[in-house]
């Protein structure tokens, strides 16, 4: 049987602190941060039934990291680290022979790196599984959108992310356009040469670039969400990636006529028990918590996805291994609730009456 971990944090002081104990959210998110300081990480849960579709079985650990997105940006990066690698080393304590990175753990300093060197088991930030599904899901959705990939202008933010790097790689095979969108310009120049194509086009600001966009894949390290209502075309397709998320609620409530979706949700084979309620319906997981998984199911114990520079022959190695033990897109969800047909429907409707209110307005 494989053996995984998978390092956790909360990614809101008040509200995930509360999932456990009530009172807290009652207490300033300062308070909360305060005393999760002195909080060491800790076994939350026992994961079992996870069972791929040939037999192969595997087991893991969540491990609790108690820090939030504010505190890994703003704390000494050295003691970020070490209590990243306390968390992994409980994690080979019980028993992990890998051990996953989620959220802000995986972003911090080298992206896992440094991690690596100072556990005895392998580790990986889970990246490869998150940029498959985060494409898939992106192009999957845009058809129900009724937008055809090779007529249509695509956005990646946070394009020079380790993440982001790879989804614009992928993404420049399958839209006619695409505008890559980071605050660094001389990274995001150097992307649009590896890419090669006449077509891409650099923007540092999504309030400008994403108006024009047809498909939007998000996935900033931003501690506060950066696209807002007044940012998206009529009819765009947003996946969000990123933990926090990038895409502000107000665009939920604002703007009936963009399709929002997160992305990385996958159903995991077999009676699947957490043991832990991070929001998700039963046996779905994120994409990153899938690929270390999938590793323990093969038992491959090796540091498969770290550092800054994702490999996309991992990534498609990471989707052949998903389809081998019958992982897959667990439909599309948006703000925690899941996207039905009629919604898609409704979310086209409204896509057509608001083009139309502007071309009778134009």
């Amino acid at each position: 049987m494989g053996r995984f971990g998978f390092i956790i944090h909360p990614l809101s002081g008040r509200a995930d602190v509360a999932r456990k104990y009530a009172f807290a959210r009652f207490l300033p998110e300062r308070w909360i941060e305060y005393v999760l300081k002195f909080v060491p990480s800790s076994v939350v849960s026992h994961i079992t039934g996870v069972t791929g579709a040939a037999g192969a079985q595997a087991e893991g650990w969540f491990v609790g990291c108690p820090l939030t997105p504010r505190q890994f940006v703003v704390l000494p990066e050295q003691y970020v680290l070490g209590r990243i690698i306390q968390a992994a080393r409980l994690a080979e304590q019980v028993g992990a022979r890998i051990v996953g990175l989620g959220a802000y753990t995986s972003v911090v300093g080298d992206a896992g790196v440094t991690i690596a060197n100072n556990v005895g088991i392998a580790v990986t930030t889970g990246n490869s599984y998150t940029v498959a599904t985060a494409v898939e899901g992106a192009l999957q959705a845009a058809a129900l959108m009724g937008i055809v990939p090779a007529q249509a202008r695509a956005a990646v933010v946070g394009a020079t992310g380790s993440i982001g790097r790879v989804c614009s790689l992928l993404l420049a095979e399958a839209a006619a356009d695409l505008v890559l969108v980071g605050r660094d310009e001389d990274k995001l120049r150097a992307l649009q040469e590896q890419i090669g194509r006449d077509s891409v086009t650099l923007a540092t600001d999504p309030a400008a670039a994403l108006p024009h966009a047809d498909i939007v894949i998000t996935v900033t390290s931003a501690v506060d969400t950066v696209i807002e209502p007044g940012h998206l075309k009529p009819g765009a397709v947003v996946c969000d990636v990123a933990r926090p998320r990038d895409v502000s609620r107000a665009v939920a409530q604002r703007r009936p006529d963009v399709l929002v979706i997160e992305g990385g949700v996958v159903a995991v084979p077999g009676q699947v028990e957490f043991g832990f309620d991070f929001g998700f319906p039963p046996r779905t997981a994120y994409a990153c918590m899938a690929e270390t998984m999938l590793l323990a199911l093969e038992q491959r114990y090796e540091s498969f996805s770290l550092g800054r520079e994702l490999e996309i022959a991992k990534v498609r190695e990471m989707r052949a291994l998903a389809q081998k033990h019958g992982f897959a897109l667990a439909g599309f969800r948006s703000f925690e609730r899941a996207v039905s047909d009629e919604q898609i429907a409704r979310t086209r409707e409204a896509a057509a009456a608001r083009r139309a209110a502007a071309t009778k307005a134009g």
